[in-house]
């Protein structure tokens, strides 16, 4: 579902992050938004975010995305 692919990219940014060591000021430089919206990204406040959006915040932070489909099987 769309709520647990945001909070699987919103990890995945958190990690890159803090392996990279980017400081919030930096943050915003990259990912070409106000101060504002790194705090409420910082602090899990994604509800408002664009799946379209966390990728591009990923693509920027240089994290190859894919997408990949499963079907379920009858039980």
């Amino acid at each position: 579902n769309s709520l647990t692919l945001k909070a699987d990219m919103h990890s995945k940014i958190l990690e890159v992050i803090e392996k990279q060591k980017i400081k919030a000021r930096d943050l915003e430089k990259i990912l070409d938004v106000p101060q504002p919206r790194i705090s409420e990204l910082l602090n899990g406040k994604i509800s408002t975010v664009s799946i379209e959006k966390l990728i591009s915040y990923l693509e920027k932070l240089g994290v190859v995305t894919s997408v990949s489909f499963k079907t379920k099987r009858a039980s």
